[in-house]
């Protein structure tokens, strides 16, 4: 008979990736007892799956795509990539999937771990069955976190199970290069690996459905990724659907909406995801398992005083950085909650995720590096912002000449007339991604246009583009 051990916390969290970490890591500063539980690695999808892989393996790629565009450098770089020590320094950046440095975390701020599957069994109760079966009844005083995450979803098409396609954990974590590599979708994950594997010899072809790469950001973005995809070699097929998908003597085999019959080693769908609320118990609080969890902006769950819901669960922002930012909101609030402290919930307070709405950064870590902050020109229209877009060539300015011969790149300001603040800035070309928080301040602090003027970029650098920005909006 198994033996059922109960514990009573100030919080539990369910969960113990970023969001996780962050949210334990709050509450405990904030003096609250607090257990964490995790089915799988700490450290979570970001840790081991997504971001640090991902970026190690696109950073040699970016590097010598840089290198190419340097004069007396560009002959030393010609030659192919080192697949195996590019793979070697992805997987020394995910501690070879083993999660020791993250629990002896955990450890040093007194969090208490609990390794096994969580899931609610009630009003402020999880319960956690451990790998030998050993159940543990967490109860908390103040607040459950659920900090689960997100899966890559997968559409419904007979038999794709077994052809075994990849998702963004085998395409960040495959120890081979495929020769041929079939990636579905247009978004960050499915470019991101289709300039990786490009790079490293895959022979890629990218179907995207849409009309276009990126459409959640300003449309040329993806014009100028696609196009540069397209001179490495890939086939980029927008407009364009799968209709099957099959494996053949080892060989993918898909079939498009117009009858087009592509073979590859591999097949990689990056096709949205889903939340990570299945089998957590959700139906013992009269929420609906596998649901996305709204929340308000301290990030309760709406109808539950108890419980939060903190990063891609609750679907405000898929992005481990926002997250991190919830977590630290979450925790603050729930340690107020705790503590009988004044709650700060008005926009832009201590308790309230306020950037989620106005102000969210992203990089897109391809060539050339995609980034964006706040609203881009069609979201402000459609939230009735009257606002205006200014455009720069961001070859125009002198420190992208000198960062790069035949440097290509956009710029974008979407300014509100009406207020004079920023409500959105995109950057495309190499080295952008390092641009993307002055963005982000100038975004969140709501600087005004005219004090922007008196913020001067250092010449000659690619941050620039700033005073490039301003005239052209001051012309306009």
């Amino acid at each position: 008979m198994t033996e059922t051990e109960t514990n009573t916390y100030d919080v539990v969290v369910l969960g113990a990736g970023p969001v996780g970490e962050n949210v334990a890591d709050r509450t405990r500063a904030a003096g609250l007892t607090t257990a964490v539980v995790e089915s799988e690695l700490v450290g979570g999808e970001c840790s081991y799956w997504a971001c640090m892989p991902s970026k190690a393996l696109l950073r040699p790629v970016i590097a010598r795509a840089d290198a190419r565009r340097v004069p007396g450098l560009r002959q030393s770089v010609q030659g192919p990539l080192d697949a195996a020590a590019v793979l070697a320094h992805r997987d020394y950046y995910t501690s070879n999937w083993t999660d020791d440095g993250q629990v002896g975390w955990l450890d040093s701020i007194g969090a208490a771990l609990y390794r096994g599957h969580g899931r609610l069994t009630g009003p402020r109760t999880v319960t956690v069955t451990g790998p030998d079966g050993a159940e543990h009844v967490l109860t908390a005083r103040q607040a459950v976190a659920v900090c689960t995450g997100s899966r890559a979803a997968l559409p419904a098409l007979p038999g794709l199970d077994a052809v075994k396609p990849w998702t963004s954990r085998e395409a960040t974590s495959s120890k081979t290069v495929p020769g041929r590599l079939i990636v579905i979708g247009g978004g960050v994950v499915a470019t991101e690996m289709a300039t990786v594997w490009q790079a490293l010899g895959s022979q890629v072809t990218l179907l995207v459905r849409g009309k276009g790469l990126l459409p959640r950001m300003e449309p040329f973005a993806g014009e100028l990724i696609a196009e540069a995809l397209t001179e490495a070699g890939a086939d980029v097929r927008t407009g364009t659907s799968v209709e099957s998908v099959t494996r053949e003597n080892g060989t993918v085999v898909a079939v498009t909406g117009t009858g087009d019959r592509i073979e590859a080693d591999e097949i990689l769908f990056a096709t949205g995801r889903a939340p990570r609320t299945d089998d957590i118990g959700l139906e013992t609080i009269g929420l609906d398992p596998g649901s996305w969890l709204p929340v308000d902006d301290s990030l309760r769950v709406d109808g539950h005083d108890w419980l939060y819901a903190v990063g891609d669960v609750n679907h405000r922002a898929l992005l481990t950085h926002q997250g991190k930012y919830q977590a630290r909101i979450a925790g603050a609030a729930i340690a107020a909650r705790a503590t009988g402290e004044t709650l700060l919930a008005e926009p832009w307070g201590a308790h309230a995720a306020t950037a989620d709405h106005a102000a969210v950064p992203q990089v897109v870590f391809t060539d050339p590096e995609a980034a964006a902050v706040g609203l881009s020109l069609a979201e402000a229209e459609q939230a009735g912002h009257r606002v205006k877009a200014v455009d720069v060539d961001l070859s125009t300015v002198a420190g992208a000449g000198l960062y790069a011969d035949g440097y290509q790149g956009r710029a974008r300001m979407v300014v509100d007339v009406e207020e004079e603040i920023l409500r959105g800035v995109t950057l495309v070309g190499p080295g952008v991604g390092e641009l993307i928080h002055s963005a982000t301040i100038a975004v969140a602090g709501q600087v005004p246009v005219s004090r922007l003027w008196h913020a001067v970029p250092s010449y000659p650098t690619i941050s620039e583009v700033w005073l490039r920005l301003l005239e052209a909006y001051r012309d306009a």
